[in-house]
């Protein structure tokens, strides 16, 4: 019975703070190895037992294992300064808080206590092994519109403490929060710059860029300067396109290849110029045609000119049509007639009912569009005298043609009236009763 109370009052003696004072010295880490994220903020936790009758005077770490001497103390490091804080007491706890995580902090983590008795030092054998990790993000090499994606948050080493992570997309903040983000399937959209982060602290990834690739989409042309395009201008074709990698052009009038190049410049522009155009956009990963761009090149008129109708010797009597023919874009607006100087009529047709004498001369056509008006060469109208006379004997019918403009009613008076003497008199022909001029120019001629 007396052994028994002697073993409660030793119990009760030696119970300190509501546990029982050992009777070595012992640290004990928990955990032995910490992974942590460059500038986070980590607790190394420790707890340490000494020998009863001892008192700690000392408690501190250090990154050095020394035997039989004291350690450098992590607070007096100055690369720590400011950063270390040691949560334990002089009892039993030794936890120790590290922020702003840095890279030159990998290291091994010794605990050391100190009693006031010449031996009474120890320094916890193995340490705590601290290794720092960044965030990085994981991304395929090459991706295709429409693939699988998966972009990882990676580190070097598994963290000790899983964090919440979270994803951003050129600086916005998406709804992902696990270190995975899923692109299923990826679109063009989808590229840009990403970067991982711990949800709630300023802990990222640098950022890294996802490239999708597709083939040409959205091909179009479009011509500068807009609006009319006239003749003798410079106009350029741009062709627009998405894709990725970057397109090459071709253009094309019709079927006919034109050209390379993003544009096409067409220096002094003519209306052969004018046509359906298009570009083809093309990459590694295929080719696309634009829609036709209709290019319609106005100009003034042009090859302005004057046909007749019926054509051959005009006589009087007869009806003559004039017609102006002439090139323009925008079509001809108007035509005017002219007799000499004089205006005579408007029209692309001129028409003369039984023409005479009076109406010989040189007519000229103007055409006229909202770009400017052009008059054609001269036409010499000629109209040759008629003579009819009906004999009272044998009704036979004596036709002349006179092969002069000039003054050709008078003409045909002064033949008609030879004609009607030879035919009622059977006079011989001869020069007496005519002037010099119709016996040396008419008379020959029907003899």
């Amino acid at each position: 019975q007396s052994l028994i109370m002697s073993m409660i009052i030793y119990t009760f003696l030696f119970r300190v703070a509501g546990h029982v004072a050992p009777q070595w010295w012992g640290v004990s880490y928990n955990p032995k190895y910490i992974c942590a994220l460059k500038g986070s903020t980590v607790t190394i936790e420790c707890t340490y037992t000494y020998p009863r009758g001892q008192s700690v005077i000392k408690a501190f770490w250090s990154k050095y294992w020394i035997r039989g001497a004291e350690p450098p103390n992590l607070l007096a490091d100055p690369e720590y300064r400011g950063r270390v804080q040691y949560l334990g007491d002089k009892y039993r706890y030794c936890s120790l808080r590290l922020s702003d995580v840095r890279e030159k902090d990998r290291s091994k983590y010794y605990f050391t206590i100190i009693t006031r008795t010449s031996a009474g030092r120890c320094q916890g054998e193995g340490g705590v092994d601290l290794s720092v990790t960044d965030l990085r993000v994981e991304v395929p090499e090459r991706v295709m519109e429409g693939d699988k994606v998966t972009l990882t948050c990676k580190t070097s080493c598994r963290l000790t403490v899983r964090p919440t992570f979270t994803w951003y997309r050129n600086g916005h903040r998406l709804s992902s929060r696990t270190e995975q983000l899923c692109l299923q399937p990826v679109s063009r959209e989808d590229a840009g710059r990403y970067r991982c982060a711990v949800l709630g602290q300023n802990l990222h990834s640098p950022e890294v860029t996802l490239n999708v690739r597709y083939g040409p989409s959205s091909v179009s042309v479009s011509i500068s300067p807009s609006g009319e395009i006239v003749e003798g201008r410079s106009v350029t074709l741009t062709c627009s396109s998405d894709g990725n990698p970057p397109v090459e052009y071709n253009w094309f009038k019709g079927t006919s290849s034109v050209g390379k190049g993003e544009t096409y410049t067409m220096k002094k522009i003519s209306s052969v110029d004018s046509g359906e155009y298009k570009c083809r956009s093309s990459n590694k990963h295929g080719e696309k045609l634009s829609e036709a761009l209709t290019l319609n090149v106005l100009y003034l008129q042009k090859n302005v000119s004057v046909s007749i109708s019926p054509y051959g010797e005009i006589v009087e009597g007869s009806s003559v049509t004039l017609t102006c023919n002439s090139d323009a874009n925008p079509p001809v607006q108007n035509y005017t007639w002219f007799k000499g100087p004089s205006l005579v009529a408007e029209g692309e047709t001129y028409t003369m009912k039984k023409i005479s004498s009076v109406d010989s001369g040189e007519y000229k056509c103007r055409s006229s569009n909202k770009h400017g008006e052009k008059l054609s060469e001269a036409l010499t109208l000629n109209v040759l005298c008629k003579c009819i006379f009906i004999s009272t004997s044998n009704a036979s019918v004596i036709v002349a043609v006179l092969f002069f403009s000039l003054i050709c009613t008078e003409c045909l008076l002064n033949y008609c009236i030879y004609l009607f003497r030879k035919q009622m008199r059977g006079v011989q022909l001869s020069r007496a009763g005519f002037s010099p001029f119709v016996s040396e120019v008419f008379f020959k001629s029907w003899k």
